[in-house]
């Protein structure tokens, strides 16, 4: 059992700074009140965000933080399992969630996710779902345990009779069965790679004994027409470089200044064409001009006729000597093109010298690839006893791969029938079966209690038969509010029977929202109320109405909540 000792928060929806403090232990039975908005409810929020971060009614969590002081929004609880006390400690703004055992802060997992599920599957051992189904009633955002799919209804049944275990035991048993099938599969292709190994080695061995030497034979012609091969393309290199340096080579060497002598008498003939430029224009200066352009004074006949004569003289002079070089240049150039003519013979022969060079390494590569196999031929012909010994070898691991299998395939089938058990048709529908009678026996009894004469069972499938002596058959649906709300209370008290005859998913608190407010007429509470007094009497009850009237001096203790400056504060009175 879980027992609630107090909880308290602040910043949480319409509370401020200051801490407000709920013991669950004070009293038997108690009434919470206020005026709408007041914060009555809040506690129901608090106490599902604490555990489960999330509130218990429709509204988004980051709403849960109070809008004034928008920080430091801290819900703290302290309950007791089996003599150890725990403190939770969730809050937003900043984010904040703690567990303390025994006041010892516990170490974080790696996740806020991975420590609460550790919250709900190792220390409370109750999920949200099955926590509001025993602890909580609510008129607004419950959700009855009757208008939950099957699948839920079944979770809910599960956690009461604590054998979800059985669940968890499925969910192992389903994992080894997934590794034990992997390892028959890994067992199986290893088995055939053993197989396929041991058949390559017999064939060896087979081989080796007999066409070993022919073997051996083969290479070695490979290898002489390989030896013929390269010692041909040796000779034809020997051939072709002979040839270079006694044909080509001497005439290279003598044509080899050409390329330079060319450049020069080249460069010669460019300062020459300028010469002539210079002086012919210098000639047709003194032709046409009998004065100065520039100053306008006259130009001796003499001196201008005189200066026509030595220049075209050195116009002569300098075009013989123009024509002498041009001729020059034009063997130059001769001299040049041949150059590059047996300088491209030269390339080509070398070309062929580094492609049957290139032939001759491959020729020589397979050589020594050749008689490596002959070596290792050879090697293994001598050693037939150890190829042997590796055959057996490889025998010896096929009968371990093989056994190792028989015994994960003779693992599959014990497991697979185990987990048979586990399902949900196995032992859980067997333990379900058993407790059916006494659950609707539990669920009839509240009923009666409550002054509600049907008969109400639930079935394997928890679907419900309902019969009235008016009546031959109804479904929770055919009630009104106040009829339906006399089921779920019926059914609310019998899991909370049930989870304490198996010792658990029970708690010390139950919480009640307005049930009375609208769906209880006068005599359904007052049935109502003594059963929570007198029957129910594990439990401090804590109900939240607006019939402060009806309700006050029927119970113990009064829990008043009101606003005070925009805040929500409480009261009490016993």
């Amino acid at each position: 059992m879980i027992t609630f000792k107090t909880i308290r928060w602040r910043n949480f929806l319409s509370t401020g700074n200051q801490f407000i403090i709920v013991s669950f232990q004070k009293s038997p039975t108690n009434l919470i009140v206020g005026q709408n908005g007041a914060g009555k409810s809040t506690i129901l929020d608090a106490l599902t965000f604490v555990l489960y971060n999330k509130p218990f009614r429709k509204i988004k969590k980051a709403q849960l933080v109070n809008t004034v002081n928008d920080k430091e929004c801290e819900v703290q609880i302290e309950f007791e399992i089996q003599g150890r006390i725990y403190t939770i400690v969730r809050g937003m703004k900043p984010t904040l969630f703690e567990i303390y055992i025994d006041g010892k802060k516990q170490d974080q997992f790696a996740s806020s996710n991975d420590q609460q599920q550790h919250l709900e599957d190792n220390i409370l051992r109750l999920n949200y779902k099955s926590f509001t189904q025993t602890t909580i009633l609510g008129a607004a955002t419950f959700v009855p345990f009757m208008q939950l799919s099957q699948t839920h209804r079944r979770e809910i049944v599960e956690d009461v009779l604590d054998i979800k275990i059985f669940s968890g035991m499925a969910k192992i048993l389903r994992e080894k069965m997934s590794r034990a099938n992997t390892e028959i599969r890994e067992l199986t292709i290893k088995k055939e790679l053993i197989e396929e190994k041991i058949q390559m080695q017999k064939n060896f061995i087979s081989d080796l004994d007999k066409t070993g030497q022919n073997k051996i034979t083969e290479i070695k012609v490979k290898i002489d027409t390989l030896l013929r091969d390269s010692s041909s393309l040796m000779s034809d290199n020997e051939q072709i470089s002979t040839n270079i340096k006694e044909k080509y080579q001497p005439e290279l060497d003598t044509l080899t200044s050409a390329t330079g002598s060319l450049k020069k008498k080249t460069t010669i003939k460019a300062k020459l064409e300028q010469k002539i430029q210079n002086i012919t224009s210098d000639h047709k200066f003194f032709k046409e001009n009998v004065s100065c352009p520039t100053c306008g004074q006259q130009i001796e006949e003499d001196f201008r006729l005189n200066k026509i004569g030595i220049i075209e003289g050195k116009v002569k002079e300098i075009n013989s000597a123009y024509q002498n070089l041009q001729k020059s240049i034009n063997e130059e150039q001769k001299k040049e093109a041949r150059f590059i003519d047996v300088s491209k013979q030269i390339s080509t022969l070398t070309h062929d010298i580094s492609t049957n060079n290139f032939k001759i390494s491959e020729y020589q590569r397979q050589i020594r690839d050749y008689e490596q196999e002959v070596q290792d031929i050879t090697e293994q012909i001598a050693n037939r006893n150890t190829e042997r010994a590796t055959l057996r070898g490889l025998k010896s691991d096929l009968k371990t791969v093989e056994k190792d299998k028989a015994d994960h395939t003779e693992n599959i089938e014990y497991l697979d029938f185990a987990n048979s058990m586990m399902k949900d048709s196995g032992v859980k529908a067997k333990i379900m079966k058993r407790y059916l009678p006494i659950m609707n026996q539990k669920i009839n009894k509240y009923l009666q209690m409550m002054d509600f004469y049907i008969n109400f069972t639930l079935d394997e499938q928890f679907n419900e038969c309902i019969k009235s002596p008016i009546h031959e058959k109804f479904s929770y649906e055919s009630f009104s509010e106040g009829e339906k709300m006399r089921i779920d209370l019926a059914i609310l008290f019998t899991w909370r029977d049930i989870a304490k005859m198996k010792n658990s998913s029970s708690t010390n608190i139950l919480i009640l929202d307005e049930i009375f407010d609208s769906s209880l007429d006068s005599n359904g509470t007052d049935e109502f109320v003594k059963i929570i007094r007198y029957v129910i009497k594990d439990a401090y009850i804590f109900m939240i109405s607006h019939k402060v009237d009806e309700l006050t001096d029927r119970l113990d203790n009064m829990i008043t909540f009101e606003k005070m400056n925009g805040f929500s504060k409480v009261r009490y009175s016993t």
